[in-house]
Parts: C-alpha cells; sequence; structure tokens
C-alpha cells in the first residue's frame, strides 16, 4: 500500500504541476479570462493608478436641469455599460451626501454580479465645505461647516461597504482653491480629514491598501503663487497617498490666456493646422501646471505621484468661451485635447479623470448653453461627441442605450456639417 501510495502521490504532483505550467501560459498568453477576472479582483489602488489600462473618468448622471432628480438604478447601469464600453475602469464621482453615489457603487456591483467580466473601480469623493458655505451668511473660510462630519463618515460607510470597488477617498473637491469664495477651507481641515481617515486604515476600520489624497486644483497644490505655501500644505503632502491635481487650460483661454490663439507666424498655416497647434499650447498649458506642482513639492523634500483629477474641454459656450470670446468651446477643439492629454498621461505614466463623460444640464440652469453644461464626451441624450466617433465605427456602442437613445454620432455623423461651428482661436496680438 506504501508503494501505491507513493505512485499515486507522484502522479498527483505531475497533475498539479501540469495544471500551474498550463494555467500559467493560459493567463499569460491571455487566453483565460476568469483566470484574469480572478486576479483583477485584488487590485490595489497602487496597482490601478497610472496604469494605461485603467484610464479614469469624471462622471454624474444628472440628466435634468432639476438636480434634485436623482438618476435611477437602472439609467446609472445604462451608464456604467457605456463607459465600460468605452474602456473606461476607474470612475471618479462624490455627492456622498445624495443618492447618486452609493447608487453608482450598487449599480457597478449588480453589474459585476450579472457579468463576471465587468470591472469597475471608484475615486470617491466627500465634499467638504467651509462654515456658512451656500448661504446668505459670511462664509468663514477659518471654521469649517459641521456637515463635513456627514460627509466623511458616509465615505468610510461606503467604503467598508463596497471595499472591492472603492479604491481611494478624495476629501474635498476643489476646497482648498481661493477663488472658490462660496465655501474653500483653509489646508488644515482637509489635513484633519485625511489625517482621520489614515487613522482609520490603521486600526482596522478602512482597508490598509485604500488611498487617501485631496482632489484640487493645481494652485492649491502649491503650483500657484505663494499665499497657497502653507505649513499646512506641506503636512498635506506628507498626509496624502498621491496628490490629485486640477488643470483646466480651457477655463484659462478666459482667465489666464497668455497660452491661448494663433501666433502671427503661423498664418500661412490651414485653419485646421492652426487650431492644432493651439491646442499643443493648451496641452503645454496643462503639463506646465502639472510640472509646477511637482516642482513645489520637491522643493518640500518630498516625492508622491501625482495624478489628474480633473481636466476637460467644453463643446458649447454662450459665456466667456464662444463665438463673442476665446472660441474655444466646440467638439472639434475637445477632441483634439482629450487625444492629446490621453497620449502624454500614458506616455508620462499618470492616470487622469477626464472631465467629464456626459454633459450635466444642472451645472448652469440658467443658461441651456453654459459652457459648465457641456464638458461631456456624450450628450445627455446618449450622442457621442466626435472625440468618440471612432468607437461608434467601430461598433463598441453597440446594443447599449441612454434614456432609451441609442449610442450614435452628433451631426449624424457629418463632419462637414461639425467644422461649420468650430471658430478660429484669436490671433495672440488682437
Amino acid at each position: 500500500m506504501k508503494s501505491d501510495s507513493k505512485i499515486l502521490l507522484a502522479l498527483f504532483m505531475l497533475l498539479v504541476m501540469a495544471g500551474c505550467t498550463n494555467s500559467s501560459k493560459s493567463t499569460s498568453e491571455g487566453d483565460s479570462e476568469t483566470q484574469k477576472t480572478m486576479s483583477r479582483k485584488d487590485l490595489t489602488a497602487a496597482e490601478i493608478l497610472g496604469n494605461p489600462a485603467y484610464p479614469g473618468i469624471s462622471f454624474g448622471g444628472y440628466r435634468h436641469s432639476d438636480h434634485g432628480i436623482e438618476p435611477t438604478l437602472d439609467e446609472l447601469k445604462d451608464d456604467m455599460r457605456i463607459l465600460h464600453a468605452a474602456g473606461t475602469r476607474v470612475v471618479r464621482t462624490y455627492k456622498v451626501h445624495l443618492p447618486h453615489a452609493s447608487n453608482v457603487l450598487k449599480a457597478i456591483s449588480e453589474l459585476k454580479a450579472e457579468d463576471e467580466s465587468f470591472e469597475m473601480y471608484v475615486m470617491l469623493g466627500a465634499w467638504i465645505d467651509c462654515k456658512n458655505a451656500w448661504t446668505e451668511l459670511e462664509p468663514d473660510h477659518n471654521v469649517e461647516s459641521e456637515a463635513n462630519k456627514s460627509q466623511i463618515d458616509e465615505a468610510v460607510r461606503l467604503a467598508n461597504q463596497y471595499p472591492d470597488i472603492v479604491k481611494i477617498l478624495a476629501v474635498g473637491n476643489e476646497s482648498m482653491v481661493k477663488w472658490a469664495a462660496a465655501y474653500y477651507v483653509q489646508p488644515g481641515v482637509i489635513l484633519k480629514w485625511v489625517n482621520y481617515l489614515q487613522g482609520l486604515k490603521q486600526s482596522g476600520d478602512l482597508p490598509k491598501d485604500l488611498w487617501i489624497t485631496s482632489s484640487d486644483n493645481f494652485a492649491s497644490w502649491g503650483g500657484g503663487g505663494p499665499e497657497y505655501h502653507v505649513e499646512d500644505l506641506t503636512k498635506l503632502y506628507h498626509a496624502v497617498d498621491y496628490v490629485s491635481m486640477h488643470t483646466y487650460p480651457f477655463l484659462d483661454s478666459h482667465y489666464n490666456p497668455e497660452f491661448w490663439g494663433n501666433l502671427p507666424g503661423e498664418a500661412e498655416l490651414s485653419d485646421t493646422e492652426k487650431i492644432e497647434a493651439a491646442m499643443v499650447r493648451a496641452r503645454e498649458f496643462a503639463v506646465h501646471e502639472y510640472e509646477s506642482v511637482r516642482a513645489y513639492m520637491k522643493s518640500l523634500g518630498i516625492d508622491k505621484p501625482i495624478h489628474i483629477g480633473e481636466t476637460g474641454w467644453s463643446t458649447v459656450s454662450d459665456d466667456f468661451f464662444g463665438a463673442g470670446g476665446t472660441r474655444a468651446a466646440d467638439e472639434y477643439k475637445e477632441a483634439l485635447y482629450y487625444r492629446l492629454m490621453r497620449e502624454w498621461s500614458k506616455e508620462a505614466g499618470i492616470s487622469l479623470f477626464y472631465f467629464e463623460a456626459f454633459d450635466e444640464p444642472w451645472k448652469d440652469q440658467n443658461s441651456p448653453d453654459g459652457s459648465e453644461n457641456h464638458f461631456g464626451l456624450f450628450t445627455v441624450e446618449g450622442k457621442a461627441k466626435f472625440a468618440l466617433w471612432d468607437m461608434v465605427d467601430e461598433g463598441v456602442f453597440e446594443g447599449l442605450t441612454r434614456n432609451g437613445n441609442p449610442i450614435v454620432k452628433t451631426f449624424s455623423g457629418d463632419r462637414e456639417a461639425l467644422m461649420q461651428t468650430v471658430s478660429m482661436p484669436p490671433v495672440k496680438n488682437e
């Protein structure tokens, strides 16, 4: 019997070794989706951020000018299917005080249960305000709102409820930048809550691999003026797991326009070449702001990852960015900016949460054509803007709908009609 047992044991070991070899070979050659799906379930923020296989996008599912109308669970599932088909694997969202955030997570969880190949992670943000924000009273930027704690508590609850989905928590959204006069707080407030969340990780009350950050304008991270270079910001750099910074050349085409427009020496270029040259300078402007944050961080003797928490380009404007202003807003320029920024971030090895997935008409309720309503890569109805026309041609959205509408191209796919809406950037010496 001992001899027979040895033979059986040897045969068993050979089978195990063969199975391991086949499994390894299958995984390496991309032949086993099951193996891939199982390995993906254990991904951490450290493995996702900077990984070109996991592109990110900012997402809000609101479809109406009335922000009180919440997207339904089925509507959010439709949105997640569309984004997944487009290649998105990480969505950035906040509003944890409203049903939106928890319903996004529920939608993803149910889609994962329905389809093992469905994969989506979340960067979840907690909104942070100062005292008296959004009231008739004078904002007190040195004291935080009492509502901040409930925001943090709900973010913690959701991160623990969906640890396989929530990989990043962001304390605040442009909460430290001083032009946010209605609500901004001092860096010490953000630092307080980042330290609190890091403490929960250490005590085992949050997943240890969850990454904590704050998502804010490049200036707030020290890339702007010296008024931001305070001790609490240095401490915040030490406290976060990585830096999430925002950059918006589109907005700066009006507010800080030294980079924007065509150069006098470009007069001999074709119209499309002039626009492309202007958009390359817009990309360079964004990269410069990224590098300014990195330089400030390095000056503090700190070295942490920096990723782009927001950047985007609006396609419609009846305000500063349309034909009567900087002439920046149209689908052609958005497509160029989207491509340029995706290419740069991939080469730089950083994540970029493009702003945003879908147009949201609540952001400027009083002006349907206000630029804030039109940063999406898709319209509210679900039409794919020019940046994604190739994906429509490739059939990646076949069978998918938004608001019951199939995913089709804007302008009915007529490029000539689209180009008629494109304005030439001003010559810089105008």
